[in-house]
């Protein structure tokens, strides 16, 4: 559970906390999107509307200590969840009255249209990828669910250190899921991602392996995030991965040298655009994937199987 001090670390920091461990953060694009300024990749790439997504997490615990985490990793890892767990309904319900205040004050500002507001206040899509990792939250089968009934479009965002929760979600799948792998080996893996459980690698692959058959039910995506000087090496092994878990779509992004992240990297470490799209363009020779997208402000490239006969799907 959260203690006083960290609530009062999170708010300063222009967070809402919903009950007893999840929270939500307006995200910087749905900002941007009020104020007529653009949206982010995941609108450009999928058609959400990026001024009706909510960004939330279930849980501020992680099984991680990621190298490159904007969090505060004092007290965000943790191998599981603790104390008192929340009912799904009422963590969506106070996710959605939690947006619309952290989005209140768009209401007066002369940038935003009056349309955008009134649809903003009324949210059709939900990022669980805030903070933490989301499969520790022993009830997110039931969220998503509770999400859907509301006619939200669900992204979920994990590590896959934990593939029988991954395969829970077969039960009740997310609209997409994602999958962050942030290494193309077990040493660099054991680096960069600092897993503080055991048989971790173990746990991401047997993941990667699930997603074939998760397929069916859900859009799965595979996150690459790339680090200057520590995981732009192997694009073979990069497209491995690939191979084994066979996503929709790969999206290779750029770190980003913010939050706390920086008292561990450089700003070096931060890749441009043009080496994300040149080091993703070495993967996906290996892969037979392309490239059929890119978002340069966030640094983030998309890559489809090249024999794929569908297209991205978007949201109305």
């Amino acid at each position: 559970m959260l203690t006083a001090d960290v609530k009062l670390i999170l708010r300063k920091q222009q967070y809402e906390v919903v009950g007893n461990h999840s929270r939500v953060k307006t995200c910087h694009w749905t900002k941007s999107d009020l104020r007529g300024e653009g949206g982010c990749y995941k609108s450009k790439f999928y058609g959400i509307n990026s001024h009706q997504c909510v960004q939330m997490t279930p849980t501020f615990t992680c099984n991680n200590a990621c190298v490159f985490c904007w969090r505060d990793l004092r007290y965000h890892t943790e191998p599981a969840m603790e104390g008192g767990i929340d009912n799904p309904e009422d963590i969506v319900e106070g996710t959605i009255e939690a947006q619309r205040k952290l989005l209140s004050g768009f209401g007066g500002n002369e940038k935003t249209s009056r349309e955008k507001f009134d649809e903003a206040m009324q949210p059709q899509h939900v990022a669980i990828s805030l903070d933490g990792e989301p499969t520790l939250y022993p009830r997110l089968t039931e969220l998503i669910k509770e999400y859907k009934k509301r006619n939200f479009s669900t992204f979920v965002v994990s590590n896959g250190l934990l593939p029988e929760r991954i395969e829970k979600l077969l039960e009740e799948p997310p609209t997409q899921l994602y999958i962050s792998v942030d290494a193309p080996n077990e040493e660099l893996f054991n680096t960069i991602d600092r897993p503080i459980v055991k048989n971790a690698w173990y746990g991401l692959m047997k993941t990667l392996s699930l997603l074939p058959s998760i397929r069916e039910k859900s859009r799965t995506v595979l996150r690459f995030t790339l680090i200057k000087g520590l995981n732009m090496v192997h694009p073979e092994e990069w497209a491995e991965i690939m191979k084994i878990s066979n996503p929709m779509f790969v999206e290779v992004k750029a770190y980003m040298w913010v939050g706390m992240s920086r008292e561990r990297l450089e700003q070096s470490n931060m890749p441009t655009h043009e080496e994300v799209k040149d080091f993703a363009e070495e993967i996906a020779k290996h892969a037979n994937y392309m490239i059929i997208d890119e978002h340069e402000p966030s640094r983030v490239v998309l890559l489809m199987k090249e024999d794929f006969d569908g297209r991205v799907m978007k949201f109305e």
